[in-house]
């Protein structure tokens, strides 16, 4: 945002950005009202949200847990009722993990969509700017306003968002019994069904299970594959001249790269 701090939750990163993101500048321009800047997991690594030398955001539902992240003051912002929408990043969950862990929307448009000109790098082919609303017509609405092709975004498309359209019928994927992964969590697995069955009682919705493996694997790419040397890669001015100014655990899990070609 132009005037205002870019920090990626890290204080020798800190500068102060001259022009704004593609999609700041759009919304904008469509009558949005910046209120500020918020905080997140250190160069959006993480999916915890409390991986800041700031102060972290507290989850709005009970503060005791984590916000979730990495865009977890993006979501604890809307959640608490500060803002009606907010802006982050989603490339491996960043976007809808802490949306889901504060009880609102979790808007990830396809890549492309929306623009990440100005958008400081987590992974550069993953990343997409993520859209938190208290409801699913505000995300829309804000889609709908954000959504350009940019050229100065080499993976933008020119596929501006459609209508919002709602099916007769509400499909919701789960992973199946085979694909489900609580490493001993008795608590979250008796949850995870007492809320299966409770969406089964719904009218008009229908669970479909997927098999999960396929993801996973893919999941497994990101930090220990070509995904964690586009993160190495993203920040490697920083990480080259002043590792230290980088949290320990975010060090760790960029540094993974180092033993790659």
């Amino acid at each position: 945002v132009a005037g205002l701090p870019t920090t990626a939750a890290c204080v020798e990163f800190t500068y102060i950005a001259d022009t704004s993101a593609t999609v700041v500048a759009r919304l904008l321009e469509a009558g949005a009202i910046l209120i500020g800047k918020t905080n997140l997991d250190q160069f959006a690594t993480g999916l915890v949200g409390v991986r800041s030398p700031w102060l972290h955001p507290r989850n709005a539902i009970d503060p005791s847990l984590a916000p979730g992240g990495s865009s977890s003051g993006s979501a604890v912002a809307v959640a608490q009722g500060i803002v009606t929408f907010a802006l982050g990043t989603d490339t491996a969950g960043s976007g809808r993990i802490p949306a889901g862990l504060n009880n609102i929307v979790g808007l990830k448009p396809s890549l492309g969509l929306l623009s990440t000109k100005g958008v400081t790098p987590a992974c550069r082919t993953l990343d997409c700017v993520s859209i938190f609303a208290g409801s699913t017509d505000d995300s829309w609405r804000v889609l709908q306003a954000a959504a350009v092709f940019d050229a100065a975004d080499p993976y933008s498309r020119a596929c501006p968002a459609p209508a919002l359209s709602r099916p007769p019928r509400l499909r919701i994927g789960v992973p199946d019994k085979n694909s489900r992964r609580f490493f001993g969590d008795a608590i979250a697995e008796e949850a995870f069904d007492a809320h299966l069955a409770l969406l089964a009682q719904l009218d008009g919705v229908e669970l479909i299970e997927i098999d999960l493996a396929p993801f996973l694997q893919v999941a497994e790419l990101l930090y220990g594959g070509p995904w964690v040397a586009e993160r190495r890669w993203a920040v490697r001015s920083i990480m080259d001249s002043n590792p230290d100014a980088l949290l320990p655990v975010t060090r760790k899990i960029i540094g993974a790269a180092d033993s790659m070609s």
